[in-house]
């Protein structure tokens, strides 16, 4: 009756605790997932933490480009921790509770961490930009005030859009407590809103263009004026070499703009619980740990200055 339907609803607004259904459909596979996932976790939290250590510790290493390094390894690890401590409780327990202020800075914190990477991963684009196609002006352009601007306004970015997200998530009426997902991700909690979600969906999209799509596009059109700077080229080597390099950055850009653009931009009616947690897991686990191996472990100054530090530790240990 319409009298039940208020009590319930009424119940429901004063929710406190949601569930999270997390991999309920495959509970046969959560001891292999939980290996997996963890094994994951501790190689990427180890890779991006000997990155940061190495490019602080060694002073040629002091430049833009290995300054957003650090920041990219910086925000991987934060990244991660937000979600996976969450997924691997799912996958040792089944169905997780989580309380309603625990969930929004779930939320708040992964969208603060993935958009500030999105516009990160965009100023280090342009980094690479103005150092191939504009190598004389480079250390003038690409001044140490400017970098810190550029990571400064990704975090900017980034708090901007978890605020408005999770505020306007968590002051809507919700009309369930069961998410079907492995955190506290928009799409699943859109589908516990009561009434039209609609308007919810216009801003989810408006804000994934900004924060998705504009970044996205400023890449490829760096990349393209990159490969065609490269084209002109006299060597051969050279070529090769920076072909190398831009291909395998565009590859880890492709996949993690990909399927962030592909969970974040598009309508409600399209949304599938088995694909988004699929897509989930490739751009908040895949990608932060393929990052510190294209990015920084094929980089032959990194790799020149993790074998100088690992000649030191042995004389030190002798």
């Amino acid at each position: 009756t319409r009298h039940q339907r208020k009590m319930i609803l009424g119940n429901l607004s004063g929710l406190s605790e949601f569930r999270l259904l997390g991999f309920s459909g495959i509970s046969h596979l959560h001891p292999l997932l939980f290996v997996v996932l963890l094994s994951l976790y501790i190689l990427t939290l180890m890779a991006n933490t000997v990155i940061a250590f190495i490019i602080k510790s060694d002073n040629s290493l002091h430049t833009p480009m290995y300054f957003f390094l650090t920041q990219l390894s910086c925000l991987d690890i934060c990244y991660l921790s937000v979600i996976i401590p969450t997924i691997l409780e799912n996958l040792m327990v089944g169905t997780v509770s989580i309380s309603k202020t625990r969930c929004a800075m779930q939320m708040f914190f992964f969208l603060f961490f993935g958009v500030a990477e999105c516009f990160l991963l965009a100023a280090m684009s342009l980094d690479r930009y103005f150092a191939i196609c504009y190598p004389l002006h480079y250390t003038i352009i690409m001044s140490s005030r400017l970098c810190r601007s550029l990571v400064a306004g990704s975090y900017i970015c980034g708090t901007a859009v978890g605020l408005v997200h999770t505020l306007i998530t968590f002051s809507s009426p919700l009309c369930g407590s069961a998410i079907d997902h492995f955190f506290c991700e928009i799409q699943p909690l859109l589908d516990l809103l009561c009434g039209s979600t609609f308007p919810s969906e216009i801003q989810v999209i408006v804000v994934a263009v900004f924060a998705i799509l504009s970044p996205f596009l400023l890449i490829i059109y760096s990349y393209i004026r990159i490969i065609s700077t490269i084209l002109h080229m006299a060597s051969a080597e050279s070529q090769e070499k920076v072909f190398s390099t831009c291909s395998s950055h565009l590859l880890v850009v492709t996949l993690f703009y990909g399927t962030a653009g592909s969970m974040y931009l598009r309508p409600k009616y399209s949304y599938c619980a088995a694909v988004d947690k699929f897509l989930s897991l490739s751009y908040s686990v895949v990608t932060p740990l393929l990052n510190p191996i294209i990015y920084s472990l094929r980089n032959k100054e990194v790799k020149r200055a993790l074998k100088k530090k690992w000649r030191k530790s042995k004389l030190v240990w002798k």
